[in-house]
């Protein structure tokens, strides 16, 4: 035991545990001992002051898919070690480590009363999962910026351990949590915002005290000219999927979409499909799935000659507590197989 007896436990994922890629991500959670992986920079960075006294490993798929079982299978490996703190990651910009971590963080934080900490990239899904409940600092996109992570995550994780009070998030590297906590300030805000328009208007660089949100503007895409040639395509985030789940498209927080079949289907069979999706009561879908994903009302438009062709596939996600650039870039690679297929409109169908 170090001298000053600081306790950490570390949460990693099967690669950086060193037990494997892809091949390796179903594996469930364990312990190692000590410092693992980017452990050893935390060890180093942690000096006298304490030390790494277990490391738990859990594959990224195995967690993904299993989040709340998961998390509660972490929680009992760490919960006999005692730390003083958990860290977990830096996960950069991978979206199931991000995932993982920050659920780690939440349970440990929230159940067993430890303070956490863990760090991602500003587009790391797990980001806006998790950031109104663990403090997340901000680290570079890829592994290359290890370092520079550990060397903030580090002093961080020292500081909770003491239970020091944690500073604003530009001073202390971590993303903003949404805490608005009362402070005395010299200047009335009505000084501090002219002062602050002042700077905007001399260009001069300034920190705005209330972060605005930022919206995407998205122009419609313009009129099909002849409906009776075109090919449709349905889409759904209603989690409609084959029975089995073959792509394991998650009930909430999808990360994957399914394409399937329907080339020589006139109408949905309840008995070949299930729902992979909470939030909605999917008793009326999964009594007749062409209620979300309308198959037969699309052949009978194109037998009647009103359309051109249902394109022959349908796709699928789950749209609940979704990250928008998880969204963003499942949706381009959806777009993508549609226009390869030659699709010239699309019926979006929600819950």
């Amino acid at each position: 035991m170090k001298p000053n007896n600081l306790k950490v436990v570390h949460y990693i994922n099967q690669f950086f545990g060193g037990i494997g890629g892809e091949d390796m991500a179903h594996v469930g959670p364990m312990v190692k001992e000590g410092p693992v992986g980017p452990g050893q920079g935390i060890a180093n960075a942690l000096g006298d002051l304490g030390e790494i006294v277990a490391t738990v490993v859990c594959g990224d798929n195995y967690f993904a898919e299993n989040i709340e079982k998961a998390s509660g299978e972490v929680l009992g490996l760490i919960s006999p070690l005692q730390p003083d703190v958990v860290m977990a990651g830096p996960a950069f910009n991978s979206g199931r480590y991000g995932i993982a971590c920050g659920a780690v963080c939440r349970a440990v934080i929230k159940q067993l009363g430890i303070p956490a900490v863990t760090g991602m990239h500003g587009e790391n899904p797990g980001l806006d999962l998790y950031r109104r409940d663990v403090y997340i600092i901000e680290t570079a996109e890829s592994v290359m910026g290890m370092a520079d992570a550990l060397s903030r995550m580090v002093p961080f994780a020292i500081k909770l351990a003491a239970h020091k009070d944690v500073g604003r998030p530009s001073e202390e590297g971590y993303f903003p949590c949404g805490l608005l906590l009362n402070e005395t300030a010299d200047e009335t805000g009505a000084a501090r915002v002219v002062a602050l328009l002042m700077k905007k208007l001399r260009g001069e660089p300034f920190d705005s005290e209330v972060t605005c949100p930022q919206y995407d503007r998205v122009n419609p895409a313009p009129m099909i000219q002849d409906i009776q040639q075109a090919r449709i395509a349905l889409v759904t985030d209603g989690g409609l999927v084959p029975k089995g789940n073959p792509d394991r498209i998650e009930i909430r927080t999808a990360t994957r979409f399914g394409t399937y079949d329907i080339k020589e289907v006139d109408s949905l069979n309840p008995d070949d499909f299930e729902v992979s999706h909470e939030g909605y009561d999917s008793v009326f879908v999964r009594e007749d799935p062409n209620r979300l994903v309308p198959v037969d009302v699309l052949r009978d438009l194109e037998k009647e000659g009103k359309i051109g062709k249902l394109h022959e596939s349908f796709y699928s996600t789950t749209g609940v507590a979704n990250i928008v650039d998880t969204m963003r870039s499942l949706g381009k690679a959806i777009a993508a197989e549609l226009k390869a297929g030659g699709v010239s409109g699309v019926i979006l169908t929600s819950t």
